[in-house]
């Protein structure tokens, strides 16, 4: 079974800019923000990959983004990114602890600061030669990956209220684009792995007409209530769509957090374990949400506490 943690490389996936507003907000608000300079600590990176193996995760989904310098585009790279090198020694980091390392681009409109201007360039004949390069790159880098988390959650105009450029695909255009990210991981060798809010916004026939039968699905939700009849309308559509992607024949890696409580981990699992096909259930995903530094390692930290504690036989 996969017990997997998403930690993050790169955080340039949401603003585009660091807005007045978040000045005074929570840390969690001001680490997202647009920086031009890595948020990032190898020690801590190194001591959170030791505690969740320790923990028996198994893999680690690695937020890539602007966190490397890429041959293909050294353009994107942010103050302070790795190089290729150091990036391959920090996959045999995580090796030599048993975690299967799995890279993670996000193509969603609403999470792709990190490309820079080619963010501002979608869906055009340019932007896909970027993203065909930057995926073939990626999986030379990961030597071959099994998956490739596309990422594609949240690709709405409200989700971008902070953003100073806002653009949302729409229609057959975000299927095909879709479609285009899938085939280029499989034309690399690795399937492709998704956030599946889509289906929280379209009907079963229309999702299951447009996403591949082979493609990976981690709906989301990080709630700590799971009774469905006591949950207003949001919620219920939020946790039905592990239900509604079973019964149209997914396999999942369902996600939870400590994000925003701590029995969220542990709820998503025994929910998902009763009432999920055990043959397409292949696992489980925690998503913290922090930046990989200091200040946020004891949430890091708990993260994989919830995830030894919800798997313990």
């Amino acid at each position: 079974m996969i017990k997997s943690i998403l930690l993050h490389l790169s955080m340039n996936m949401w603003e585009d800019s660091y807005p007045d507003s978040f000045n005074g907000m929570q840390t969690y608000m001001k680490d997202r923000a647009w920086s031009d300079k890595l948020q990032f600590d190898k020690g801590t990176w190194k001591r959170v990959l030791e505690h969740f193996s320790a923990s028996g995760g198994n893999m680690v989904i690695i937020d890539v983004g602007d966190g490397v310098v890429f041959k293909s585009h050294p353009e994107i790279a942010v103050q302070g990114a790795l190089s290729r090198e150091a990036l391959r020694d920090e996959l045999k980091r995580c090796a030599d602890l048993g975690l299967e390392a799995i890279p993670k681009l996000n193509f969603s409109s609403c999470h792709d600061a990190w490309m820079r201007d080619y963010s501002r360039m979608l869906s055009t004949p340019q932007y896909y030669a970027v993203c065909k390069d930057l995926i073939a790159e990626t999986c030379e880098l990961f030597a071959s990956p099994r998956f490739f988390h596309i990422g594609m959650d949240e690709e709405t105009a409200a989700h971008q209220q902070y953003y100073q450029y806002v653009v949302v695909r729409q229609g057959e255009l975000w299927w095909h684009d879709l479609n285009f990210y899938c085939a280029e991981c499989a034309r690399n060798g690795a399937r492709a792995w998704m956030w599946s809010d889509k289906i929280w916004h379209c009907l079963d026939e229309e999702f299951r007409r447009n996403v591949p039968a082979n493609v990976l699905q981690s709906n989301w939700y990080y709630d700590g209530r799971f009774d469905l009849e006591n949950l207003n309308d949001a919620r219920k559509t939020w946790i039905e769509a592990y239900l509604r992607l079973d019964r149209l024949g997914y396999e999942q890696v369902p996600a939870g957090s400590n994000w925003a409580c701590n029995t969220n981990y542990e709820g998503t699992v025994r929910f998902c374990e009763k009432h999920l096909d055990r043959q397409r259930l292949l696992g489980f995903m925690t998503a913290p949400w922090y930046t990989t530094e200091p200040h946020n390692e004891e949430r890091l930290f708990a993260a994989c506490d919830e995830v030894a504690a919800a798997h313990k036989q």
